[in-house]
């Protein structure tokens, strides 16, 4: 192995270029999210209609995460993440110039393939950056991801009343691509990425049910509440605010702000959480916690908003920063959980655990804009609720 540095040396290399990509691939996945009520009106969407375009997203992911998994055992993670970085903010821009449905939904379509890429690659890398170094990061990566998403929605929100969405995603999207190209170069060579597995004989071909892959497919469903949970939040969140309580442009963004900065801190302390109370327990407590005290605020605020609006405003925060408190360890939990599993490469098992997961992010908010026109918006809410007291339930499949 010809190479300048240690492994040790490399895996640090990795380490610090992680944390700045898991920080841009939340700025970029999240920079729509303040703007959403601007671009539904624009484009003339009702919830239903907003739904169906999630399905864009939604099928880019699962394409996007399906392909990950066999890219990275074939041509290494440091290909797959050079590709997938530009991929993600070409979508971006392509939202940010959508003025139809179609537009909309083919942009969303990019933004959802590359995001898929780009999170099941790093998330590999990360696997093995904590095998070279010998200790725990992966929660925190994750809580970089968090931070990006904050920054992003305060800053689509701070200047909704001066910078239209076309200008503000843009912007975004430039210097997103500006500073992914040379962080991904600082990724594992390939004879340290370890993408064809710990073993000789781990496989790269699964077979989609079995007696091996049942482990990866209840990992995945647990994935899926966090996921469908945290998407639901982050798509909707403003509208539940501007539609449902009557709060206005800029302040609406401040549900999905409250999510974010809870899941920031639970994810900078979430390795410290695996290691103290163990992963399934640390999930379990924050499916059920979360999904009690969120569905519990939904229900107080949004009648009580037209009384007493701003205890109304603070008692859905409180919601939703509970939220962020339990989802944020979850997909790190599952994530390491499936990379462990033996006789597969953990490129693949983050792949299968993750296109269920992924897919639920992206999808959970299309059956909530259904659900929302047929009953209302906050009656569609505690489905996502419920989804992330399964996930708590779900725990349960977690070894390590």
């Amino acid at each position: 192995m010809s190479q300048t540095l240690t492994a040790y040396q490399y895996g640090i290399r990795a380490r610090n270029a992680l944390w700045a990509i898991f920080f841009f691939m939340g700025v970029v996945s999240m920079a729509w999210v303040p703007r959403i009520p601007e671009i539904k009106e624009a484009v003339g969407l009702t919830n239903s209609q907003l739904g169906l375009v999630f399905i864009g997203s939604t099928i880019g992911a699962v394409l996007g995460a399906q392909l990950a998994g066999r890219a990275i055992h074939t041509f290494g993670t440091k290909k797959v993440i050079s590709v997938a970085v530009l991929v993600m903010p070409v979508g971006l821009i392509g939202m940010a110039s959508a003025r139809t449905f179609t537009q909309l939904f083919f942009a969303l379509f990019v933004l959802g393939f590359g995001y898929a890429n780009l999170d099941i690659t790093s998330n590999t890398v990360a696997v093995e950056v904590e095998n070279l170094v010998d200790r725990k990061w992966m929660v925190s990566f994750h809580g970089c991801w968090s931070t990006g998403a904050f920054a992003t929605t305060v800053l689509g929100g701070s200047i909704a009343n001066f910078v239209e969405p076309r200008e503000n995603l843009i912007g975004i999207a430039l210097v997103s691509i500006l500073c992914f190209i040379p962080l991904s170069r600082y990724m594992l060579p390939p004879d340290l990425d370890n993408h064809k597995g710990d073993h000789e004989d781990s496989s790269a071909k699964i077979p989609l049910f079995g007696k091996k892959t049942v482990p990866l497919w209840w990992m995945g469903f647990g994935m899926l509440g966090g996921m469908i949970a945290e998407g639901s939040a982050s798509d909707w969140g403003a509208l539940l605010l501007k539609d449902s309580m009557g709060i206005g442009k800029g302040l609406n963004a401040a549900a999905f702000a409250s999510f974010s900065l809870a899941m920031i801190i639970s994810r900078f302390s979430g390795d410290w959480a695996l290691t103290k109370f163990g992963p399934a327990a640390t999930v379990r407590i924050g499916g059920y916690g979360g999904a009690l005290i969120w569905g519990s605020a939904i229900a107080i605020a949004v009648p009580l908003s037209d009384s007493h609006p701003l205890p109304a405003f603070i008692i859905i925060n409180i919601g939703f920063a509970a939220a962020g408190l339990g989802i944020g360890p979850m997909f790190p939990a599952f994530i390491l959980a499936a990379s462990r599993i033996p006789g597969i490469a953990p490129g693949v098992a983050i792949a299968r655990v993750g296109v269920t997961g992924i897919a639920g992010y992206f999808i959970g908010p299309t059956i909530t804009g259904f659900l929302a026109d047929i009953f209302s918006l906050p009656v569609a809410m505690f489905y996502p609720v419920a989804l992330l007291a399964m996930a708590g339930f779900l725990s349960r499949v977690i070894k390590v």
